[in-house]
């Protein structure tokens, strides 16, 4: 296993990551500064406020784009098990 097989597999491996993870931090972040906006504007000071809103709001990200998470995730593995045996050279 050469230093190029090693870097293309952690690039890789960093973007399936990022398909997987972004959509649901984007929409817990994009929930977050919307009721801090709120909070900011009624001047209601609580820190669980946030909490149930955005629970909701990456389980619905989650249901909506779980199939298309779910073939970015396939692909990734299918690379993975394909180039198994020239890593082992």
């Amino acid at each position: 296993m050469n230093e190029e097989l090693v870097i293309q597999l952690g690039a890789e491996a960093l973007k399936t990551i990022f398909f997987l993870a972004g959509p649901l931090l984007v929409s817990a972040m994009a929930i977050g500064i919307v009721i801090s906006v709120l909070q900011a504007i009624t001047q209601i000071n609580e820190a669980t406020l946030t909490f149930i809103p955005k629970m909701i709001g990456v389980i619905v990200v989650l249901v909506v784009m779980s199939p298309w998470m779910l073939r970015i995730l396939q692909e990734y593995t299918v690379l993975v098990f394909n180039q198994a045996g020239e890593w082992v050279r």
